[in-house]
Parts: C-alpha cells; sequence; structure tokens
C-alpha cells in the first residue's frame, strides 16, 4: 500500500512585520558591507505601532545613517501612511548598537566560526529550482500578491499578506494541492468576498496555472478566513528579526538549527554555512549522485572547520552515500572564509533575500550548480 501524507509550508510577504524587520536588518548590513567589506555585523529589528528599534554588533570602519536606512527601506516596502498601519517618514527609530565583542573576534579574526550550531541544506527535484513544492508554491502566491499590490493600486491591497499551501504525497512524492490559504491586508472598502474574487482572479489562478499537474477542482480554499484584514503591518502585529526562519528555507520539510540569517554578516555560519548547505545539496542532486540531499553540518566557535558534516539521501542516491560524503568534503571548502570566497558572500546584496525566501531564486549564488560537474567525477 502507498503511504498518503500531507505536508504543508507558508510563506508571508514584503509587508509582514516579521519580513518588514528582516529586510531593515539586511539593508543595513548592505549599507556597512558596501562602505567596509570586513564589518562585522549583527543587527536585529523590532517593530510596533509607530516604532522601530535597531539594536546589536557591528564593527566597521565605515558610517551607516541608521535611521534613514531604516526609514527608506520601510517606505520602499509600501508603508508610507498612518492609514496603512505604519508610516516609514514619521515613525520613531531607536538605535542601540555597539561594537562586537573583542572575546567573539579573536576565534573569527583567524578564520574560525562565529558562532556554535547546526545548518541544513536540501535540494529535492519536486520542483525545477529543486525546492520541496509547499513552500515553492506559497512563496509564488506571496510574491504575485505583492507584484499585484504595486502594479494595481486601484485594487485597494495593502502590503501585510501570508498565505499556506498544503500538498498531498505518495510515497514521498507530491500528487496534488490541498488546500490554499491566503490573508491578504486590504482598505476598508473592500468585504471578504472582494477580496476572495481579487485574490482568486489576480493571484491565485496565475500561480497555479504554474503548477497545473497538481491543481484539480477540489482544492480547498481559505481566503481572509477571520472576514477582514484591515489592521495589519506592525500596527497589529509586532515585527522581530528571524523570527521566520522556516518560511526563509524549507517550509518546515527539512530540520532547521535555530539560527536566523538577516542581519549578519558572512562569518555568521548561522547564515553563510546555510547557504553552503544548500549549494552543495543542490550540487550532490545537479550531478545525478541523488534525487533529494539534505546536509547538516555544525560547528564551534572559533573552529575553522565543521565538528561535523552528514548528508541523507532518503534512499534516493544513485552512488555510494560514503562516496558522496567523501566527493563533497574534497571539492569544498566548509571553513567560513572558504564559504564565503566560494559563494562570493561579499559581493552579494542581502536585502533581496529578506523576501520570499532564501533559497530558490536563480539570482542567489548558492543556487548556482557548475560546481556539481566536479562532484560527478
Amino acid at each position: 500500500m502507498s503511504e498518503t501524507l500531507i505536508y504543508t509550508s507558508e510563506s508571508v510577504s514584503e509587508g509582514h512585520p516579521d519580513k518588514v524587520a528582516d529586510q531593515i536588518s539586511d539593508a543595513l548590513l548592505d549599507e556597512f558591507l558596501a562602505q567596509d567589506p570586513g564589518s562585522r555585523v549583527a543587527i536585529e529589528t523590532l517593530l510596533t505601532r509607530g516604532l522601530a528599534v535597531v539594536a546589536g554588533e557591528v564593527t566597521t570602519a565605515g558610517y551607516v545613517d541608521v535611521a534613514n536606512v531604516v526609514r527608506r527601506t520601510i517606505n520602499e516596502v509600501g508603508y508610507t501612511d498612518t492609514d496603512l498601519g505604519f508610516d516609514g517618514n514619521t515613525c520613531g527609530v531607536l538605535v542601540a548598537i555597539q561594537e562586537q565583542s573583542r572575546d567573539i573576534a579573536m576565534g573569527v579574526d583567524r578564520g574560525g566560526a562565529g558562532d556554535q550550531g547546526m545548518m541544513f541544506g536540501l535540494a529535492t527535484k519536486e520542483t525545477p529550482e529543486l525546492m520541496p513544492l509547499p513552500i515553492s508554491i506559497a512563496h509564488a502566491l506571496t510574491r504575485k500578491g505583492s507584484a499585484v499590490r504595486r502594479k494595481h493600486e486601484s485594487l485597494g491591497l495593502r502590503p501585510d499578506m501570508k498565505s499556506q499551501v498544503s500538498v498531498k504525497y505518495e510515497d514521498g512524492m507530491p500528487k496534488a494541492i490541498d488546500t490554499v490559504v491566503m490573508s491578504i491586508q486590504h482598505g476598508p472598502n473592500l468585504n471578504q468576498q472582494a477580496i476572495t474574487e481579487i485574490a482568486q482572479e489576480y493571484i491565485i489562478k496565475p500561480v497555479l496555472k504554474e503548477y497545473e499537474q497538481y491543481s484539480h477542482d477540489k482544492i480547498q480554499f481559505h481566503i481572509n478566513p477571520t472576514g477582514q484584514f484591515i489592521i495589519g503591518g506592525p500596527q497589529g502585529d509586532t515585527g522581530v528579526t528571524g523570527r521566520k526562519i522556516i518560511v526563509d528555507t524549507y517550509g518546515g520539510l527539512c530540520p532547521h538549527g535555530g539560527g536566523a540569517f538577516s542581519g549578519k554578516d558572512p562569518s555568521k555560519v548561522d547564515r553563510s554555512a546555510a547557504y553552503m548547505a544548500r549549494h552543495v545539496a543542490k550540487c550532490i542532486v545537479a550531478a545525478g549522485l541523488a534525487d533529494k540531499a539534505q546536509i547538516a553540518v555544525a560547528y564551534a566557535i572559533g573552529v575553522e572547520q565543521p565538528v561535523s558534516l552528514a548528508i541523507e539521501t532518503y534512499g534516493t542516491h544513485k552512488v555510494d552515500p560514503k562516496e558522496i560524503v567523501k566527493r563533497v568534503r574534497d571539492v569544498f571548502d566548509m571553513s567560513p572564509r572558504g564559504i564565503t570566497k566560494h559563494l562570493e558572500l561579499l559581493k552579494q546584496k542581502y536585502l533581496p533575500t529578506a523576501r520570499n525566501g532564501h533559497f530558490g531564486n536563480p539570482a542567489f549564488v548558492w543556487e548556482q550548480t557548475k560546481v556539481a560537474a566536479d562532484l560527478g567525477k
């Protein structure tokens, strides 16, 4: 008998308060690295009604007008009026940034990891971008929703938005979409029926057309199921950097070590090693060594190489798993410096990663698989 399971993943739009916080943290990181590539940055942002708080540790030779970057980022998302629940022009901005601990710097300066922890990467042939299907569809919905909001202002959509997609799997492979949930912030002139019609015609139908092989007429839809969603953004919910780590990664279909990404420079393995783990997993699948691969690495603070590296292929491997591990160790330098060099992480603009997930976007260098040829030898 075949085994049937339903897996669910969610995504949130650029206007979700947690994602606005992520974007502020990464916008600040980009500014610091642009002025001084050697900057050590660990920035957290908290947003609530009428207030943005930026805190963290920064060691840099540059100077950034933090409040200006915060306001610019909020405005670019679309929160430009208090009627929307937040206004980047008038909100308060509180800055509490200090220098990075010299105790940490002692280990990082000699090439060691900036912290201990576990990081995971995943690649699967479920989608062309080698991502799990539920999170790919969820991201597509919020990405489309934001694009519709910007292009069709007259519709009355507002920046805050969430999607959730449940997919039926049989014997480990996706077979059909089971449920789609969308909550879309809107103006007071729209009722639930109007939002349902807009969501279906402008967002859901165009996206599901891209996934026709999994679509059918029995999909359950829940659109703004509370009845209305007028109060949103930081007015409706406090936003905090790093609170959407599952949205940022694989939608729950892969373990997570707990470390967030946004606001951290590449010396923080929470970010850089997670990118490398995805890169390695994707190269393994692209090389034809397995149809699905999960990479798990762990680091000790101040130590260069990971203290452990494990690869799970879920029985889809084409060569011996021990041989895959050997090839990975031979081809990839998993030290923080090796990762930063291989993925050119000091050249990366990080703000785009704070929208619609850190994986699956072909514009990100860790999504490239040119090195897969070396693994296949």
